[in-house]
């Protein structure tokens, strides 16, 4: 075998716990509630022109969009001459929309513990929008050729950070809800990448260019950073009233950092489990 199923089964179980950790803390407790309630409520802060920046940036996530960047994501599967990595591809987008969808409309409720100030209570766990931009950055990973991998990540993970984050700005999701998007896209990365080695799609590639090096380093950097703001700004909002507006508005920051490290650290995870490892499409269909 050309590498161990190890890495991808570790992937596996620690972002499963981890997506039943941040379920439990932020959804089913008082304390959780009341943080990502308040984040919220510090989002009506923001001007008007950075409300409509979000929304415009999910309302571009439409059914037709989604089909659309599946059937390009196929495409480049098939101009690699691989019909079999065109749809593994594509079913990360297709399998990580089940299983946000089946999660926040059947499985995992979000109950009222705490009085809701505003029209906050519609949102579910986890964001669908959220899952669709990493699983997008996941395939994508997958089916570029590897030499273009990190040109890949580079162009598209800006946007795909983003969205998560605006799902906050736009008060559409709360931050537990983006987190969680996060890591069901790497579990079913995780899944994929099982498959593709199991199929004998996977073969060692230790070249590894400097660009792309700077790349994972400095989206390190800003991750551990945006971490460090994050936790800074609540843990000093935390000692006071959550209902103060400076209060809200830091937890807001707060939670936009959080959002933007989760996602970041998300792909970073995932890229690390393909350390030194490509996708093999010759003699394969």
């Amino acid at each position: 075998m050309v590498t161990s199923p190890t890495r991808w089964w570790y992937l596996l179980a620690v972002a499963s716990v981890l997506l039943a950790v941040i379920y439990i803390g932020a959804v089913l407790t008082p304390a959780g509630q009341s943080f990502e309630n308040a984040a919220l409520r510090g989002a009506d802060q923001i001007d008007q022109a950075e409300f409509s920046e979000a929304s415009r940036a999910l309302e571009q996530i439409t059914l037709w969009s989604l089909a659309v960047t599946t059937l390009a994501v196929g495409a480049i599967g098939l101009l690699r001459r691989s019909i079999t990595l065109a749809a593994v591809a594509m079913g990360v987008i297709f399998v990580g929309q089940v299983i946000t969808q089946a999660l926040k409309r059947f499985i995992l409720p979000r109950p009222e513990l705490v009085e809701v100030t505003g029209d906050y209570a519609g949102n579910s766990f986890p964001s669908g929008h959220t899952t669709i931009a990493m699983t997008v950055i996941i395939a994508l990973f997958l089916v570029v050729p590897y030499k273009w991998r990190g040109l890949a990540m580079l162009l598209v993970s800006p946007w795909a950070f983003g969205i998560g984050a605006y799902t906050i700005t736009a008060k559409w999701h709360r931050l537990s809800d983006t987190i969680g998007a996060d890591l069901v896209a790497l579990i079913v990365g995780a899944l994929a990448s099982l498959l593709l080695l199991r199929m004998g799609y996977v073969e060692r590639d230790e070249s590894r260019p400097r660009p792309r090096l700077i790349f994972v380093w400095g989206a390190g950097i800003v991750a551990v950073l945006l971490m460090a703001v994050g936790c800074i700004l609540a843990s000093v909002a935390w000692r006071y009233p959550l209902d103060l507006p400076i209060v809200e508005w830091d937890l807001f920051l707060a939670a936009h950092s959080f959002s933007l490290a989760g996602s970041i650290f998300a792909l970073l995870a995932f890229w690390w489990t393909w350390r030194g490892i490509s996708v093999r499409v010759s003699q394969r269909r």
